[in-house]
């Protein structure tokens, strides 16, 4: 029988059904560094890192009503702390190739239930990007992406003052009503939305259980895709110049990184098999269901009256991608305009919430693992996965090591592509987990990376529009 009087709180449902057999998931967070780390410095990381939330230092157990709780143990550095040992090279592109091979394999590997669900890895090899990497491991269970990212930032400084908090790029809400508008021209604003909505809610809820994506390059519809191999790869965007491009069309900047994402995506189908180019897919969004502008401190979070507590607060959207048709070949603005368009409209109705409180209904009357079940199946039966985080706006540095860059990803779902986004100062970074032997990752890249030129090309001519993020 456990002791229990070490045990801190319950373990939230969103907590229990992301540590089930059918869903086993992990955000990882990646630190580049401009210079390379030392076993001390790691330490004073896990110092710094351990007392800022229970949880890193806690269990999940059962209690006598066999409720799941979290129970506090004693953390050791050595079960957590990981420094791989690679074969010397003088080559940075066989340190490259070590380094996939080593993510690859924790990637796959699920934590110990007996420990705290984190892990830290120090890669002190150089590759083509870093001197040094620092690989964050943390279990879905302990938090949502928003928390777990912002739990690693508050282990960095800012490099031109440290005692000023970082900042990041302010995030406006959208509102759903304007008070200020008269009834005739709310009605419709509202009772469109509305409609909507529903209509959005009925396909969600159809995407999960028995409609599935048409068989692609992308998709294949395979059994257990999350417990084979995958590779990890990047991809970097100067933020000024997508910038520019929100600016031209009068878009936003997810508009613009979605549109070229899903032309990416058409291209690279084009490019394995033409026919899949006008194939039923679909992007499943994930959404923070966070009414915030910006980054709260772990301080702000932890509060009992947090406006954006601790914990997984998450939703997701069904997004058609765009078919490749003459129009889009010869106008590929019209993925942007698409995006725009299709994401405008999902934003501006409830659907969001009525997924949220389809699963608070789920869970009540069908448990937690049923509930898994159900995430596990909406994520099978989409094409692609994308989600995306804000970072820092300044550089960064952990314990006076230079942060070069920052991206993160997420495992343990079924997709064989997974996109993760998230800006560092002037950088945009796409990250792609993709199922090996089955998507080819390079092809895929330069897919992107067409994609995002042909646009860019194409937007250069237009005059400028100011619109706000």
């Amino acid at each position: 029988m456990d002791n229990f009087e070490d045990v801190t709180e319950p373990v939230s449902p969103s907590g229990q059904f992301f540590n089930t057999p059918p869903l086993c998931s992990y955000v990882f967070g990646f630190l580049e560094l401009e210079i390379p780390m030392d076993d001390s410095q790691t330490m004073y990381l896990f110092q710094n890192f351990l007392p800022i939330n229970p949880r890193f230092s806690s269990i999940m157990v059962r209690d006598q009503d066999g409720k799941m709780m979290w129970k506090k143990i004693e953390a050791k550095p050595e079960d957590h702390m990981k420094v791989p040992i690679f074969p010397k090279s003088e080559s940075i592109e066989l340190y490259d190739q070590y380094f996939d091979d080593y993510v690859s394999k924790i990637m796959m590997e699920r934590t110990p239930q007996d420990k705290p669900l984190w892990e830290m890895h120090l890669i002190k090899y150089p590759t083509s990007n870093a001197k040094g990497t620092l690989i964050f491991k943390l279990h879905h269970a302990l938090g949502d992406g928003y928390s777990l990212m912002g739990a690693l930032l508050s282990c960095l400084q800012r490099v031109d003052d440290p005692s000023l908090p970082l900042s990041f790029p302010s995030r406006k809400p959208s509102q759903l009503l304007s008070p200020k508008k008269g009834f005739f021209k709310w009605f419709p604003s509202t009772i469109f939305p509305f409609f909507n909505s529903f209509s959005d809610f009925g396909w969600s809820i159809a995407k999960s259980s028995m409609l599935k994506d048409d068989k692609t390059p992308i998709w294949n519809g395979e059994e257990g895709v999350e417990s084979q191999p995958c590779v990890l790869s990047n991809l970097s965007f100067s933020l000024d110049e997508i910038k520019t491009i929100k600016s031209k069309l009068g878009v936003t900047i997810n508009d613009v990184i979605t549109g070229v994402i899903f032309y990416g995506i058409r291209l690279y189908m084009q490019e394995i098999d033409n026919k899949a180019t006008t194939s039923n897919s679909t992007g499943l969004v994930l959404l923070s269901t966070r009414n915030i502008g910006s980054y709260q401190s772990i301080q702000d979070m932890t509060k009992a009256d947090s406006k954006s507590p601790w914990g997984n607060h998450i939703s997701f959207l069904h997004i058609p991608i765009p078919k490749l048709c003459q129009v889009s070949l010869s106008n590929p603005l019209e993925f942007v305009w698409k995006a725009q368009n299709i994401i405008k409209r999902k934003r501006n109705a409830f659907t969001v919430f009525l997924i949220e409180w389809l699963l608070d209904m789920e869970l009540k009357l069908r448990g937690h693992e049923a509930v898994a079940k159900h995430i596990y199946g909406t994520l099978r039966n989409s094409s692609v996965v994308i989600s995306n985080l804000i970072g820092p706006v300044e550089p960064m540095a952990l314990a006076n090591h230079p942060v070069k860059g920052l991206y993160f990803t997420m495992t343990g779902g079924p997709e064989s592509i997974n996109i993760a986004i998230m800006s560092y100062t002037r950088i945009l970074r796409i990250t792609l987990k993709t199922q090996k032997g089955f998507i080819d990752e390079q092809k895929f890249k330069l897919c992107i990376v067409r994609a995002f030129e042909v646009i860019s090309k194409e937007v250069m001519g237009i005059p400028n529009k100011n619109k706000d993020l």
